[in-house]
């Protein structure tokens, strides 16, 4: 495996959000940014677990604004960058700017995985806003490798300084990583980027095996603290590294205590592959169509998790909750209900 440096970008402030229903306060990134910020974590996201303007009724309303977090952010750093998310159609450029004037230093664009073409506009304001910009293909695990590196090259060619390979659903296996990995390095000229979930106990060999494969930007929260069964944990990631000799620049006590002491007792559980997200991670779709599929279930009186089986079949994608009802009405016709 190579021994180049990695740069870890924290997600505890962001799809840690999910964790715990969008609750953060100022005192909370205040004392999360500060010990991150201390222990040498160089990039730290902060928004609505949805990104920016995804406080809503439809994703769950946040407790403070995500601008005033993101300013409470800004002001506590002295060394990371602070990032922020934006998924096109729940953010819009104006949310982009205003995230600016409140101090982020980076963006994280992301798309559904075959949609990178809706991203060119936002790519185009983060650059004359001078912003790092950071390429995000959500459900990546629904195009072959060699059409996620083409939907890859368009975000490159709108500007983006990183792509990530983002594993929503927490379903692929490793070698579905490194498979998606090494087609994006044949096909860029910038750096690759990875993004786990542990809904299948796979997130910290994921991102191991992506890091093998050649990518040298990976996702972690601290605790794990995210959607799901959450994320690659970043105390773990950074353990995991040093001993192999891989640097990050993170003091492995300092992230350990900051994860103990600062984060933990925020967190409603422990983070767990429990068998909600285990299903969403078996069956490869959106975590948000759990809940319709309970729902569709009790309705129809089919068990939601062959609901998710057939939705992963046929390949529903965000947007498509609608189709739910349809799967279990089908699904109990078969059955004769």
């Amino acid at each position: 495996m190579p021994k180049q440096a990695i740069r870890i970008m924290d997600t505890t402030l962001r799809d840690g959000s999910h964790a715990i229903r969008h609750r953060f306060t100022k005192e909370n990134v205040r004392q999360i940014v500060q010990v991150l910020d201390e222990a040498g974590v160089p990039v730290i996201e902060v928004s609505h677990g949805d990104g920016l303007g995804g406080s809503s009724l439809q994703y769950g309303m946040s407790l403070v604004e995500e601008m005033d977090l993101i300013e409470e952010a800004a002001k506590t750093s002295r060394r990371a960058k602070i990032a922020a998310l934006l998924l096109p159609g729940i953010g819009t450029k104006k949310e982009l700017q205003q995230a600016k004037d409140c101090g982020i230093q980076m963006v994280r664009i992301a798309t559904q995985c075959s949609e990178a073409d809706v991203s060119e506009q936002h790519f185009g304001l983060a650059k004359e806003l001078g912003l790092e910009t950071v390429g995000f293909l959500m459900m990546a695990h629904m195009l072959s490798p060699e059409e996620l590196a083409q939907q890859a090259k368009l975000m490159e060619s709108y500007g983006a300084d990183i792509v990530y390979i983002v594993d929503s659903a927490g379903t692929m296996l490793p070698q579905d990583v490194i498979d998606r990995v090494t087609a994006l390095k044949k096909v860029l000229n910038v750096p690759i980027g990875f993004h786990a979930h542990n809904n299948l106990g796979l997130a910290i060999g994921n991102s191991l095996v992506a890091i093998q494969a050649g990518a040298t930007n990976i996702d972690a929260s601290t605790r794990g603290l995210g959607a799901g069964s959450g994320n690659t944990q970043t105390e773990v990631l950074v353990a995991v590294l040093s001993r192999m000799g891989i640097e990050t620049g993170i003091d492995l006590f300092q992230i350990m205590d900051a994860a103990e002491y600062i984060v933990d007792p925020l967190m409603d559980s422990p983070m767990i592959v429990n068998r909600d997200a285990l299903t969403i991670g078996f069956t490869g779709v959106y975590s948000t169509f759990l809940w319709h599929a309970k729902q569709a279930g009790e309705k129809f009186g089919i068990d939601p998790r062959e609901i998710l089986i057939e939705l992963g079949r046929r390949k529903a994608v965000a947007g498509q909750e609608d189709w739910i009802l349809d799967v279990a009405s089908d699904l109990s016709s078969a059955k004769g209900r």
